[in-house]
């Protein structure tokens, strides 16, 4: 965790160099406070497009008073405040957290609570509250913002370094992605890495590994049957399940999720 870490923001202090060759040392307090501005926006419209791209409501206390409940007592006893409840229709059974300690948001889907045992949805609701609680959510924004800052300086340095204009302006769209593709798979491997503290934290909140293990091989076979789906590929990062195959595994959010359970049953 902490070389990929090191690496990203490695990859940020080459990408403010760069900057301020171009343009002089005189705007790197503009490249600080920009690139704060930048994180803090994405933050903002990532929180509200997340929630909006799968038609999360406000989850009913009336109608689902157990899950209120048990999400009240799990918060208390990882130090949160509880966060906010919603429930959506998604097409698939799952579950993810937005948001930050005191502002989360936790995003249930109607299929998972007709999939699971009570006891495996709390492991399902103990793993969304940890990662509210360890500010995942938080670096994972930062680790985004970061590759897209990057990409963008590299952007500028080959358009204001080159002499050809149209190619040069063609050119650096192609730098800009392949930059940010290569920050993203750091990015990811903390998105993989998180993925497995968050288990972790669930499986000491609850008391044990294999309800959210069950959960797990109830939503990975769920999620293999359904055949649409309301979840797009950036919510797809903060659910509780999502994996690749192949090289695929490298651009992946998720772990395999035999390792998972392995892991919660050993």
């Amino acid at each position: 965790m902490a070389v990929v870490g090191s690496i990203l923001f490695a990859f940020y202090a080459v990408a403010a160099v760069g900057i301020m060759a171009v343009f002089g040392t005189g705007v790197l307090p503009l490249v600080l406070v920009g690139s704060v501005l930048f994180v803090g926006v994405q933050y903002k419209v990532g929180k509200w497009a997340a929630l909006r791209s799968v038609g999360a409501e406000d989850m009913p206390e009336a109608r689902y008073p157990r899950i209120h409940e048990r999400v009240e007592q799990l918060s208390a006893g990882m130090g949160i405040d509880k966060p906010t409840l919603k429930v959506a229709r998604m097409g698939v059974p799952n579950a993810f957290a937005v948001g930050r300690k005191g502002a989360g948001v936790v995003v249930v889907s109607e299929e998972l609570i007709q999939l699971l045992d009570d006891d495996e949805l709390d492991g399902v609701l103990a793993h969304e509250l940890a990662h509210i609680a360890n500010r995942d959510v938080v670096a994972m924004v930062l680790g985004q913002g970061i590759a897209s800052i990057v990409a963008i300086a590299a952007q500028w340095v080959v358009l204001l370094t080159g002499d050809n204009e149209l190619a040069d302006f063609f050119l650096a769209i192609v730098v800009g992605q392949v930059v940010q593709l290569l920050v993203m798979v750091f990015v990811l491997a903390i998105s993989r890495y998180r993925e497995y503290v968050a288990d972790s934290d669930a499986k000491r909140a609850i008391g044990g590994g294999d309800p959210l293990a069950r959960a797990l091989e109830k939503i990975s076979s769920g999620n293999r049957r359904a055949n649409d789906s309301a979840v797009d590929e950036q919510v797809n990062a903060l659910c509780i399940f999502g994996e690749g195959s192949g090289l695929a595994k490298l651009f992946s959010t998720h772990p395999p999720v035999e390792k998972r359970i392995e892991r919660l049953r050993g």
